[in-house]
């Protein structure tokens, strides 16, 4: 009998290292609406919702559920697309569950974020008095009080607080007595995986302290402190979230200068980062970002088929002194002189004659160079 699946969605090339977002209780994977879609340019991107919420089945779990018990639905998701490893951001209840998987699952976490979340969540009383008031009289009246509980004052976000209104009741209490039961304070040293904490300054529900003592227990934890932020930072502060997210998922600068300095050569690149000045700054971070961190860093080409594309797209359009560049980068890439100039003579028939007679100047200009250089090394 095939087991129940949390519902959930997936965005991003197939090819891409994972990334599963976890949900805040009350919430459904629409939380991530304004993170998961630029996060999806780099990674595999999975958002699940909790049982009994958005679209998924409530009877996934019972009376008396675990964190761990949500974190093997987690894992049950991730076996059935295939998914062995993955790195895993999760708010509040849903950052309970990735520190769950990285304490028990080490070997299924290659890195974690948790956000406006803690190791534990004031003690079981408080949990167990809302999931009998839940039980007893269902979501309409706690959902009333969504807003101060996720947002600083005059902020909403409609569909979240309908989410809430519509979760099912027995679901949610479960979700309650899971958070009742959590407490993973005296494992925190246990997690390798690289860790991020995201704490909202005006978070009532998880303020900054709890994050801060994950961030003193992990070893290799990082700390953000979001100004302005309460509970649902996702939501409420999505750039910062994503620039946070995109720095420590690895889509950012750092990665992207790696792979620049692998496919240009350290002194191209430190020529070029010699002559960067606060004018154009920003332009060489979007190039590491976006060209380099993100389009080069895509496993679905090679990069002997990227500096093949590259190569044709310079010709076409007549920029000879970038395509000098990457004729040493497409060297350096293991293309051969013949197929160089085997994709040159394809630029002739789709980009004219003129433009590649240009583009066999110019490469064989940087081929005889190599050669002279070969030479005198030799």
């Amino acid at each position: 009998m095939t087991r129940k699946l949390l519902n959930h969605l997936v965005e991003g090339p197939g090819t891409a290292p994972a990334l599963l977002l976890g949900p805040s209780l009350g919430t459904s994977y629409a939380l991530w609406d304004q993170v998961a879609p630029e996060l999806s340019v780099t990674h595999r991107v999975i958002r699940w919702d909790l049982p009994g919420h958005g679209g998924s089945a409530p009877d996934l779990i019972g009376p008396g559920a675990t964190v761990g018990d949500l974190a093997a639905l987690v894992l049950d998701l991730a076996d059935s697309l295939g998914i062995d490893r993955f790195a895993y951001a999760g708010v509040s209840l849903g950052g309970a569950v990735g520190l769950h998987l990285a304490v028990h699952h080490p070997e299924r976490v290659s890195s974690l974020a948790v956000i406006c979340s803690s190791a534990h969540f004031n003690g079981s009383k408080p949990w167990q008095e809302r999931a009998e008031l839940v039980r007893r009289e269902e979501l309409t009246a706690l959902a009333e009080n969504a807003n101060s509980r996720w947002f600083t004052a005059g902020f909403t976000v409609p569909r979240l607080v309908e989410d809430h209104r519509n979760a099912d009741p027995e679901a949610y209490a479960a979700c309650c007595d899971a958070l009742a039961a959590f407490d993973l304070r005296d494992r925190l040293p246990e997690i390798a995986a690289p860790t991020l904490l995201i704490a909202g300054r005006q978070d009532p529900a998880t303020p900054p302290a709890h994050l801060r003592e994950i961030a003193d227990a992990v070893a290799s934890a990082t700390l953000v402190e979001l100004p302005g932020a309460s509970h649902l930072a996702p939501a409420q502060c999505p750039a910062a979230v994503l620039t946070a997210l995109r720095a420590h998922f690895g889509g950012g600068a750092k990665r992207g200068m790696e792979v620049r300095r692998e496919v240009l050569g350290d002194a191209h690149v430190d020529r070029a980062q010699a002559r960067q000045t606060p004018f154009t700054a920003r332009f060489q971070d979007f190039i590491s970002r976006y060209a380099w961190g993100e389009i080069w860093t895509d496993p679905t080409l090679s990069r002997r088929e990227r500096s093949m594309i590259t190569l044709t797209a310079l010709v076409a359009h007549g920029h000879y002194d970038e395509l000098a560049m990457h004729v040493r980068a497409a060297r350096r890439g293991g293309l051969t002189p013949e197929e160089i100039g085997a994709v040159l003579l394809q630029t002739a028939v789709y980009c004219g004659v003129p433009a590649a007679n240009s583009a066999f100047a110019t490469a064989q200009r940087v081929l005889a160079e190599e050669e002279g250089d070969d030479g005198a090394t030799g």
